[in-house]
């Protein structure tokens, strides 16, 4: 059956019809006349001492660079979309950094420091005098000015106020993301369908996103209320800063529309009219900056759940085994604190969330009792399709899993192992692929602020990820648990719960969507209601019984109603009078409640510090399972009305100084601490960092160049090739294999394994996989090889249950997580770990941590091997069209397009496919000089 890639927003994207053709041509000539416009000698000259200020208090000596693809340009007139669907010329700078990040894949093997730049962007501060392409000053103020330069198109803003500055960062970020923006405030609100289209795809991202943070406008408003009420002096700040941020974005909507350069997928979408200009952009509040921040906090930033499934694979395994035996053997599945897991902090220990000696308060459901709480109701038209069914089942799945898409990398080296004798670190997040990019570059320059990188468009009040005058810090998803699910007892009636003894009523949040055909999205008339019953202990997921009595399933979040509150940390972050070192930043990052892996280098310390509210736990509570609603098994110091409670103090989160290196890739942060997703084990994508960083720095002499090289040598690793195809080939080879098919097979996988195990083209832009036989064979034996390996002994229903906690796989070709398939990153989630272990048992090895029991084969070598080779056969039968099936982008066979990395359209600017890489999207490569 072949795949089918999620569509949003714009993918349907359709020339109009009935557009007069004087009318593009005038668009064109518009376009044209303003980017000719010239800059005049006054702001040129304040222009170049505006960015010599800058430049001086730059402290990277020229060793700073960043990349985010497609390109800074996220806006495109009507005029430019026409274009670009008729003959896909690209806007000015909306694809010039797609070309040189897809470059590295191919270049990263001789690359040197004086070549980093050809493959990135130069991220010092400033412009140089011949590199401005142009000035303006926004909105005709004389308090902030907005340079962009000739490569990249990048704004450079410099404001001698801090209303001007951050007046300025609004502005270009509406500049630049202004579609965009106005999308994800409609997501974030549950209402892309009522502005964007019915498409079942955006039926199904609204309702996944919105069912995390079904907020009202009092609640948005209230969150906004509070950041400022708990934080003095800084929350007054945010909030001044916020309402300058917000006047910038409306001041160019305001130009934009009178002047008739607003993104031109407001036309095609319904809301202006391309001939009279009626219609109305809606001008941005700060409430639509929370809307849009639990958004980013709900796909990034929030780990934990899963609970009710953890539970429903505990009761399979003790019907298969017994009470004691299968939990032990759910718990060796689990991998809760793994002695093989590769760890981000290398010493020392930090117990998290672990398991209790003698649990309390677990409430797991009867046996078919479990019934997923449904959100939406009352459909009509094209609302009851099936497409618009199976949107919505996917996005429930998607909610209520513990394998959240982590995504992003860090690769950090202290000065003692460098050439230079400075940190050098590589760094950044995955957060997919789309058009435009839901990340922004900008540089802010301005009273308190002085930071260059990148921000989610519409929260770019600050710079999120980036460097300041003379340090630089990055992220990665930790995934640590801050959520939590309580089983609330119902009484009286289905939407009533005792709640501290006292029967009370839920609180029904409702959002009513309708849409209707437009230009850009076909789809035919339908509405619904979205509906979540809230709780004390959070909204409603699922409903059961538990030993009887009826209860609902809710989701506690530590950062439900609180998605404001990490505005300070960003805030301290571009601050250099607050910044000054390794303590000072961990400080920073204290104050930011999403679950992160902050990375930081200056010219002398790296450091590391995670994030997050942890919630401290009842003694005797299991974080694995439903817990009882109920004083004892609440969090300790929760208060209810405010959803705040008592936290893991900041020595308690995994933190470090000056380690001799660092590596992340959404691995297990340290010893004892416990990370949500399952299968944290002795096969880890991190282990494709960690190997080749512990490399280098044991050879000495890292530099930005060899640091570099070792990321993208790792963004092109099958971790199953790497790490768990040597161990396959060992029990097949452990006797002469006489059958001709398996054989052929065999010699092909063990040339890959030679050869590096890398999925990489034959020559820049061949399209070609070397080894691709080995490839597809591969990617054809490894669900069926699995299966076969532990479905005899686990037996169906549990084996299924074990996998609803943790896919099989996820190779770069599969369709997971909320990008769909074509997203880069592959290899999070999978079995490797289980493969790896059960296969080293059988071998006779040491195994640390082992399964419960061996599977393959029963534990026998040489059915093991019999199994193995069995599957093997049949997978190297399948032919590379059975493999790769084809989806709305790739003909069925293609093994390149299957994997390629292809930006999904957001707006009406598309992009061509690049080849596969498992790389952050906004990257730096940094190395600090001097310092302060």
């Amino acid at each position: 059956m072949p795949r089918r890639r999620p569509r949003t927003v714009l993918d349907r994207m359709r020339t109009p019809r009935g557009i007069p053709g004087f009318l593009k041509t005038a668009s064109v000539c518009a376009l044209i006349a303003g980017l000719l416009s010239p800059i005049s000698q006054a702001a040129a000259s304040e222009t170049v001492n505006a960015q010599a200020t800058a430049a001086a208090n730059d402290y990277c000596g020229n060793q700073c660079s960043d990349i985010l693809p497609p390109g800074q340009n996220g806006n495109a007139t009507l005029a430019q979309i026409l274009l670009n669907q008729a003959f896909g010329t690209q806007p000015e700078h909306a694809e010039d950094q797609l070309g040189p990040y897809a470059d590295l894949a191919k270049g990263y093997t001789g690359l040197t420091n004086d070549k980093i730049n050809t493959f990135f962007n130069d991220a010092s501060f400033g412009v140089p005098a011949d590199q401005v392409a142009s000035t303006l000053k926004p909105a005709g103020r004389s308090d902030v000015t907005i340079v962009r330069d000739k490569k990249a198109g990048v704004p450079h803003i410099t404001g001698t106020t801090r209303y001007g500055t951050e007046f300025g960062a609004g502005y270009a970020a509406a500049q630049d993301r202004l579609w965009l923006m106005d999308v994800f405030r409609h997501v974030g609100r549950g209402q892309l369908t009522s502005f964007a289209g019915g498409a079942p795809a955006n039926q199904g991202l609204e309702q996944q996103f919105w069912r995390h943070a079904p907020y009202s406008e009092a609640d948005l408003q209230a969150q906004i209320d509070n950041a400022v009420a708990t934080n003095g002096e800084r929350g007054k700040q945010a909030i001044a800063d916020a309402k300058a941020y917000l006047d910038g974005i409306n001041a160019y909507i305001d130009a934009s529309d009178s002047g008739r350069y607003f993104p031109g997928e407001y036309v095609l979408t319904g809301h202006k009219d391309s001939i009279t200009n009626a219609g109305t952009i809606e001008h941005f509040k700060i409430t639509d900056m929370v809307a849009l921040g639990s958004v980013i906090g709900a796909l990034f930033g929030s780990g934990g759940g899963g609970e009710v499934n953890n539970a429903l694979s505990l009761l399979a395994a003790q019907e298969k085994y017994g009470a004691a035996e299968g939990t032990k053997v759910w718990e060796s599945f689990r991998m809760r604190n793994d002695p093989e897991a590769v760890l981000t902090v290398q010493g020392g220990s930090f117990p998290y969330a672990t398991k209790p000696d003698d649990p309390q308060g677990t409430a797991v459901p009867d046996a078919g009792s479990v019934e997923p709480e449904p959100l939406v109701h009352d459909r009509t038209g094209s609302a009851a399709s099936a497409g618009a069914t199976g949107a919505s089942g996917e996005a429930a799945r998607t909610a209520v899993s513990s394998a959240r898409r982590g995504m992003s990398n860090a690769l950090v080296v202290s000065g003692e192992h460098t050439a230079s004798g400075h940190p050098v670190a590589v760094f950044g997040p995955q957060t997919g692929y789309f058009a435009p990019q839901l990340l922004l570059l900008q540089e802010l320059q301005g009273p308190g602020i002085s930071a260059r990188g990148a921000s989610f468009a519409g929260l770019s009040m600050y710079v999120e990820l980036g460097r300041g005058q003379d340090y630089a810090w990055s992220a990665t998803t930790s995934g640590q648990d801050i959520i939590d699910t309580y089983a609330v007892e119902l009484c009286q009636d289905d939407h009533h719960y005792l709640y501290r003894g006292t029967c009370t009523p839920m609180e029904k949040i409702e959002q009513k969507n309708a849409w209707k055909p437009t230009t850009a999205d076909g789809t035919a008339a339908g509405s619904y209601t979205m509906r979540v019953w809230r709780t004390k202990y959070g909204p409603v997921e699922s409903r059961a019984t538990v030993g009887g009595k009826k209860v609902a399933y809710t989701s506690l979040r530590s950062s439900f109603m609180h998605e404001a509150d990490s505005i300070i940390g960003f805030q301290m972050l571009n601050d250099p009078g607050y910044v000054k070192g390794p303590e000072s930043f961990q400080q920073a990052v204290q104050h930011i409640n999403y679950t992160f892996n902050w990375f930081y280098a200056d010219s002398e310390h790296t450091a590391y510090y995670n994030s997050g509210d942890n919630p401290v736990r009842a003694n005797g509570v299991d974080a694995e399972f439903p817990v009882w609603a109920r004083p004892a098994y609440e969090w300790r110091g929760w208060n209810p009305a405010t959803n705040t409670a008592d936290y893991t103090s900041p020595s308690a989160h995994p933190h470090s100084i000056d380690q001799d290196y660092y590596v992340s890739w959404n691995n297990k942060q340290a010893k004892d601490y416990t990370t949500a997703p399952w299968g944290n084990g002795s096969v880890h994508r991190g282990n494709l960092l960690e190997d080749r960083v512990k490399k280098l720095v044991q050879q000495g002499g890292v530099t930005r160049a060899s640091l570099v090289r070792a990321m993208a040598d790792a963004a092109l690793a099958d971790l199953r090739a790497e790490n768990v195809l040597p161990k396959l080939l060992k029990v097949i080879n452990s006797a002469p294999v006489t059958d001709s098919a398996a054989a052929a097979a065999v010699s092909k996988l063990q040339a890959w394994v030679a050869a590096g195990g890398k999925r990489t083209e034959t020559s820049a832009g061949s399209k070609k996989y070397a080894d691709a036989d080995a490839i597809r064979i591969l990617d054809a034996w490894w669900p069926v090889l699995v299966k076969a390996e532990f479905e005899p002994g686990l037996g169906s229903e549990l084996y299924e249950a074990m996998t609803a906690n943790l896919p099989v796989d996820e190779s770069p070709s599969a369709a997971h997580g909320p990008t769909g398939s074509h997203a880069g990153s592959s290899f999070q989630y999978g079995w490797w770990s289980y493969v790896d272990k059960d296969l080293r048992a059988v071998l006779g090895e040491q195994v640390r941590g082992p399964l419960a029991r061996a599977y393959c084969g029963d534990g026998n070598l040489g059915a093991c091997r019999d199994s193995l080779i069995s599957t093997l056969k049949q997978a190297a039968g399948r032919t590379a069209a059975q493999v790769y099936p084809g989806d709305d982008v790739c003909s069925a066979g293609d093994q390149w397009c299957a994997d390629s990395i292809n930006h999904r359209t957001l707006g009406g600017i598309k992009h061509g496919k690049i080849s596969w890489q498992n790389r952050p999207t906004y990257q730096q490569v940094v190395e600090f000089t001097s310092h302060r």
